[in-house]
């Protein structure tokens, strides 16, 4: 259990991130516009990605995507990412001032030492790492060493990478740490997204809270990853689909369902319970009522010795329990007795 800021992270709650990513398009306007649906559609925090395209990528990387809105067709992932790496510290400094205003937690995920040491300087308050710097121990190192909350996603991993990453982390003394299963396709297909995975991270990190970073379209398959006690859903999101030069932009869900997600994590959370089984306060009068009683089949005189064909089992349960029958059984009346009587131990002599 920790907190980002005022949100706190545990196993009975689920927080809801509302992924902005890049779509902001490199405009202020529109960073505040995505924070504004963030908040209104009642998330938790907001997220950002922070990164420069020549320190992320060489220039012929090749894309791992397809989108058909890319401004060079056949171009590498730094033409994709060099159009939206504008924002310097000015501007993540007026978005994290904006986010305080509208009481939103913000994060940013960085790809850099750099974008790591900017973002704690403005007043971050905990991390993201993103699913490709999983083996990148050396920025793992730089962020875990700040001390703050690192959310790291797994996506395109496996366990032992998983666990390497834990290990470096705690081993530059922190230990806030939320494991987020992910698959890095862009978009997921429900029969990719493979949510039972997320019960195998809690059984090989039993002390460690895991949520999901989700890639699938709509929130089908988000909602269904609660019940399984994710701590945390991260879940891009845009205030307009058709937008261009982010490719994010298409894939992401709208801020009318990214309330409807907000609203399932808060009933799916509640209506799990502590998991204890016990009588709840709700329940009391229908155990009253609902239950049986000992009562009499027919017209019974004084001194009748009682068998069982004398007897009928009916509500309401106010009476003797019918699974202490055996008490009654050869006992005589004290008085007359009436069919649907519902008896009780002071009946018998």
């Amino acid at each position: 259990m920790f907190n980002i800021g005022k949100i706190k992270f545990s196993s009975n709650k689920t927080v809801l991130i509302a992924e902005a990513g890049v779509n902001h398009n490199g405009s202020i306007k529109y960073a505040k516009k995505l924070i504004d649906k963030a908040k209104e559609a009642n998330c938790d925090i907001i997220k950002f990605q922070t990164y420069k395209a020549e320190k992320l990528t060489t220039k012929n990387a090749p894309r791992f995507w397809k989108w058909s809105g890319e401004k060079k067709k056949e171009g590498s992932q730094f033409d994709s990412y060099s159009t939206l790496d504008s924002f310097n510290k000015s501007h993540y400094r007026i978005l994290i001032e904006y986010c305080k205003k509208k009481n939103i937690e913000f994060l940013s995920t960085p790809f850099d030492k750099e974008s790591v040491d900017m973002l704690v300087s403005i007043g971050m308050r905990g991390f993201k790492v993103a699913s490709c710097d999983i083996t990148n121990f050396e920025l793992l190192k730089h962020i875990a060493k700040k001390k703050l909350p690192i959310l790291l996603s797994t996506g395109a991993s496996n366990l032992n990478e998983i666990n390497d990453a834990i290990k470096i982390i705690k081993k530059c003394g922190n230990k806030k740490i939320l494991i987020m299963h992910c698959t890095l396709c862009y978009p997921t297909k429900p029969k990719d997204a493979n949510l039972n995975a997320i019960n195998t991270i809690k059984k090989k990190f039993p002390n460690a809270l895991v949520g999901l970073s989700d890639h699938t379209l709509g929130i089908d398959v988000a909602t269904a990853s609660i019940p399984l006690g994710v701590s945390a859903i991260e879940k891009h999101f845009t205030f307009n689909n058709k937008l261009k030069k982010s490719a994010d932009h298409w894939l992401s869900i709208l801020p009318e369902d990214l309330k409807i997600l907000k609203n399932r994590c808060n009933l799916i959370n509640e209506a799990m319970g502590s998991g204890e089984k016990n009588v709840l306060k709700c329940e009391v009068k229908a155990r009253k009522f609902a239950r049986r009683s000992i009562v009499s089949k027919y017209n019974l005189q004084k001194n009748h010795k009682i068998q069982m064909k004398d007897l009928d089992f009916k509500r309401p349960g106010i009476g003797i329990n019918p699974k202490e029958v055996k008490k009654i059984l050869g006992k005589k009346l004290k008085k007359i007795i009436n069919k649907d009587h519902i008896f009780k131990l002071t009946d018998f002599i």
